[in-house]
């Protein structure tokens, strides 16, 4: 039973969506469509957080299970998934789901559940991580030399019985859930003619900077496992196609079982006040880091939506609307859509955006941007937009927008005017959230602001790394001293600086 995803749609309808294996960047293309588009997400244990960023308006939910500890039942699940796309004449709601919606995930029972109570709903496949774990680790699951099929198997006791005795014509197994039942599982399959010798190997956390390896035989690899300290979540891969690890490694670092590069084995805390500061992660994991996000401000209605709605309906007279962040593109097209508008509407007026990822917002929803400063940013954008004196600008944004774009424009002669768009607000740390960026190595500052919510929420005793001499300064005011300077403002230079930070501190510096 399937319905039209497109997210003007108001009627109930889910997406459940595999979310891939942990690494974010595995998420399919639709996926990261339907997450856009929902108003409410429940997300589990094994679906990576940082996907949310996919959907920053939205209700999110943990329903999460860890182990043999439920943090809520399926049951629950389902009926929660129902009564949320029910909810309010009807929702948009992503369950986002690790692996795989319907491998050992028991998306088949939500989509029942949507089914019978009469909620259009979609499948979203995912990557599992039954094949991408033993693919990271070098393993491939079928090869034509040494295994043509491969089985996939739960290794959760109360999931029922195996019958291991009816895959021995199977050549490559992968288990799924079976850390704490390995011993008990391996001696099953000897038992029912696997070869004591058979090559095996245990990843933990596959895909992710997390990742470790354990190998040995079928007859060892329990015994590896407890040495090296691996616990769930794992995958575990039996049979010849392990002996090509050896060969084929290519995400780990020489001589290693953990990921290559130069932040291998490091924490990186990425502060982010804005969306699109998500970037930053990506070129982080590429050296090896363990990325952890922390979203400093939250986004909120703004308080004086007539007024708003007002000023859009009547566009007249404006020469630029400036747009210079992801969240006042989603919100631009949110209120155009409650007012029964699209982007016609915006015909007559040209469009800035700050920055290459703010013109990819519009981007994506048809729009292109008239004009891109070389560099991104409010100073940039104020110095460089293409229009001459006496022409009106009109700033799309929320109430704590800096004045830096404002007096560049003005110190030109332009007009400005500023329109609250959306509202931010402080982000609340729990005190897990508190202990995890504590222990990191580094922490990331892309702007003052950041220096300032940063300090607000956490205190200053961090190792930090700032995008250029204008965050530094800000960082110092806001009470840092352990402050290293990116040698440009780009985020490929942060990372640069975050990665020489963590070496200084690993050598005792």
């Amino acid at each position: 039973m399937t319905a039209d995803p497109s997210p003007t749609s108001s009627r109930a309808f889910v997406s459940l969506i595999g979310a891939g294996p942990g690494d974010p960047g595995l998420l399919t293309l639709k996926g990261a469509q339907a997450l856009r588009g929902a108003d409410v997400v429940l997300f589990d244990y094994l679906a990576n957080p940082e996907l949310l960023r996919h959907c920053p308006g939205a209700e999110t939910i943990y329903v999460g299970k860890k182990g043999f500890s439920e943090y809520i039942s399926q049951e629950a699940i389902n009926a929660l998934l129902v009564a949320k796309a029910l909810e309010g004449g009807g929702k948009r709601v992503a369950r986002l789901k690790g692996g795989d919606v319907f491998v050992f995930g028991r998306g088949g029972e939500e989509a029942e559940a949507c089914a019978e109570a009469g909620v259009p709903f979609e499948i979203v496949p995912g990557v599992t991580s039954a094949i991408a774990a033993p693919a990271y680790a070098g393993i491939p699951v079928t090869h034509r030399e040494l295994a043509r099929s491969f089985a996939v198997l739960t290794g959760n006791t109360k999931e029922g019985s195996a019958q291991y005795e009816k895959l021995s014509g199977v050549d490559t197994l992968m288990l799924l859930m079976g850390v704490r039942n390995l011993e008990g599982i391996s001696a099953e399959l000897i038992a029912a003619g696997r070869s004591p010798g058979t090559p095996a190997a245990t990843i933990q956390w596959g895909t992710t900077e997390r990742q470790r390896v354990a190998t040995g035989t079928l007859e060892t690899i329990a015994e590896r496992v407890r040495e090296a300290g691996l616990e769930a979540p794992a995958v575990t891969v039996v049979g010849e196609v392990v002996r090509l690890r050896e060969t084929l490694r290519w995400f780990e670092a020489p001589g290693s079982t953990e990921p290559r590069g130069p932040l291998a084995g490091r924490t990186v805390a990425v502060t982010r006040t804005r969306e699109g500061n998500s970037a930053l992660s990506g070129l982080l994991r590429e050296r090896g880091a363990r990325v952890l996000e922390v979203p400093l401000i939250r986004f909120a209605q703004t308080g004086d939506e007539a007024a708003l709605h007002a000023r859009l309906r009547d566009l007249g007279g404006v020469a630029w609307l400036l747009l210079t962040s992801n969240q006042a593109v989603t919100a631009l097209f949110e209120h155009l859509e409650r007012l029964g508008r699209d982007a016609r509407h915006l015909a007559g007026v040209r469009i800035a955006a700050v920055g290459p990822s703010t013109a990819r917002s519009l981007a994506e929803r048809g729009v292109r941007a008239d004009f891109v400063p070389s560099i991104p940013g409010a100073r940039h954008l104020a110095a460089e937009l293409p229009t001459q004196p006496g022409a009106a600008t009109l700033h799309l944004t929320s109430q704590a927008a800096e004045g830096e774009l404002q007096r560049g424009l003005e110190a030109r002669g332009l007009r400005y005017e500023r329109a609250e768009l959306y509202r931010t607000e402080a982000a609340e740390l729990d005190e897990e959230a508190r202990a995890e960026l504590r222990g990191a190595d580094v922490v990331t500052l892309a702007s003052g602001s950041a220096a300032r919510h940063l300090a607000a929420l956490a205190g200053t005793d961090f190792n930090v790394a700032a995008m250029g001499p204008q965050t530094a300064v800000a960082a110092r005011a806001a009470g840092f001293s352990r402050v290293t300077v990116a040698r440009e403002a780009t985020l490929e230079a942060l990372a640069e600086a975050a990665g020489m930070l963590a070496a200084e501190r690993a050598d005792g510096n």
